[in-house]
């Protein structure tokens, strides 16, 4: 690719777009080259960014949750007016089919701005009467001040746009990193900020590595709350850089999510749906499968079952609408995947599918993409990495199991706690199980059916802290309780 055809995205700080002196390459995962000019910022341009921020919020604060919330609307509006545009931007800088940008990526981050901007209007305080006392009790909900908002680079638009609004909405003005390798999107957002009626300064996003621009973020004297999404290694540093400060955290981590499938589960649902739980967007969805427990009486008709499944699930360039997947996100991924396939063989594991065993058909120009097909690995200790370590990819392991208590220990046996999904007619035994998980999420008999009011995190290593309707709400704003004497 000529040089003089490189994207170069700019910060937006102040409601203006600003050129950065360093940058950093980015590349289209699809075809492994350089497409992108990615500002490399630090401490100089997120001072700057919250500076804008600082100076907006009075006036957008002051705003009431109505006249912010037609903003939000608006912001919607426009995102959905340019869907095709932002899909198809979404896919090659991620490396998702375009299919799953434009169905499930693009939509849902238009929808995050429309959720809260209603959401923000039905929130209720409390009340308490101390008549004994002559006094009167209440709450009332002020914004933070300048929310620092750091998200990831599998789901760009959706994750950003999921800290943006309830952020905005709530009050708050906001500077946000997103990931330097999936930061097209935002820049694209910022353009149709002006047009939306965001005031300047509301919403500044400044591109660049996390050991630099996050790094400058979350040590920030004037930025009191942080919302991350990512790694629970990055967490730590964020949660040490933070402590002097007091800062409030939402961090939502990593996931090694089981799957338990009893012998009475409706076998075609689960494994249609498990297929997909387990590999969709790459495996790049801190809720996919990667644990699949199955009770021992089904486990060999599950296993042929869903091998044959994985193997009809295609893997090719993101723009063909026949394929289910598309590229990981960069080269580095592609290999830390790959080692831990490598792994599992050296211990003895057998791969079913996938990796070393089908190749994605890929045209001449693609060839140096870092697709991988999906892989099914059965024999894998609960003790191996392979087991213990979040993946992130297009790898899921089978293993059977005896009875309720066993499926319970094996799926509590990981360091994190996200999601799980439970497969079984049994009402009670769901239930029985459902409580017994150590995870922030519970599916039965499906996999990511979201209600946006309830809650969303984990526990564990899986996170701290939880966001959705209330949750958001409550996140980003700070109670004061007022108690008047009459």
């Amino acid at each position: 690719m000529e040089k003089n055809t490189l994207l170069v995205l700019e910060n937006f700080i102040g409601g203006k777009f600003v050129p950065c002196t360093a940058q950093i390459d980015s590349y289209d995962p699809s075809t492994g080259e350089v497409y992108c000019k990615v500002p490399d910022s630090g401490e100089e341009e997120v001072d700057a960014a919250v500076q804008a921020a600082k100076d907006a919020f009075p006036g957008w604060s002051a705003r009431s949750p109505d006249q912010r919330a037609q903003v939000l609307n608006k912001l919607a509006d426009l995102i959905e007016g340019h869907l095709e545009e932002f899909a198809q931007a979404e896919s090659r800088d991620q490396g998702k089919t375009v299919t799953f940008a434009r169905t499930v990526d693009i939509p849902r981050s238009a929808y995050n701005f429309r959720f809260f901007a209603s959401s923000v209007l039905h929130h209720t305080t409390d009340c308490s009467q101390m008549d004994h006392m002559g006094c009167l009790n209440y709450t009332v909900r002020c914004p933070v001040g300048v929310a620092g908002l750091i998200s990831p680079w599998n789901l760009p638009l959706y994750l950003l746009t999921w800290k943006i609004a309830p952020a905005i909405a709530a009050g708050n003005t906001v500077v946000a990193k997103p990931s330097e390798m999936s930061s097209v999107t935002a820049w694209m957002m910022c353009k149709l900020m002006h047009q939306a009626g965001v005031p300047s300064g509301v919403v500044n996003i400044v591109f660049g590595l996390g050991s630099r621009a996050g790094d400058a973020l979350v040590g920030h004297p004037e930025v009191p709350l942080i919302s991350f999404t990512g790694s629970t290694a990055t967490a730590r540093h964020i949660t040490e850089r933070s402590a002097p400060y007091c800062k409030k955290l939402s961090l939502e981590l990593g996931g090694k999510n089981p799957a338990l499938v009893f012998a009475d589960a409706d076998l075609d649902r689960c494994i249609e749906t498990t297929v997909r739980s387990s590999f969709s967007n790459q495996g790049e969805i801190c809720l996919c499968t990667s644990r699949i427990y199955v009770e021992r009486s089904i486990y060999a008709t599950f296993l042929e079952k869903f091998v044959a499944a994985a193997r009809k699930w295609k893997t090719g360039v993101p723009s063909d609408p026949g394929n289910n997947n598309g590229a990981l996100i960069s080269k580095e991924h592609l290999e830390k995947v790959r080692s831990f396939v490598a792994l599992a063989k050296s211990e003895g594991a057998t791969v079913h599918c996938g990796e070393g065993i089908n190749h994605p058909d890929l045209p001449n120009r693609n060839i140096n993409g870092y697709f991988m097909a999906a892989t099914v690995i059965s024999g894998v200790a609960d003790s191996s990495r392979v087991m213990q370590d979040e993946i992130f990819g297009p790898v899921t392991c089978v293993s059977p199991f005896d009875g309720e208590d066993e499926a319970v220990a094996k799926a509590n046996g990981v360091r994190y706690g996200l999601a799980a999904t439970v497969w079984s007619r049994d009402v009670g035994k769901v239930h029985r199980v459902a409580r017994r998980l150590q995870t922030g999420l519970v599916w039965t008999n499906c996999w990511l059916v979201r209600d946006l009011n309830l809650p969303f995190g984990g526990m564990k290593n899986s996170g701290v802290g939880r966001e959705g309707g209330r949750d958001s709400y409550h996140f980003f704003t700070e109670v004061k309780t007022i108690t008047i004497k009459h």
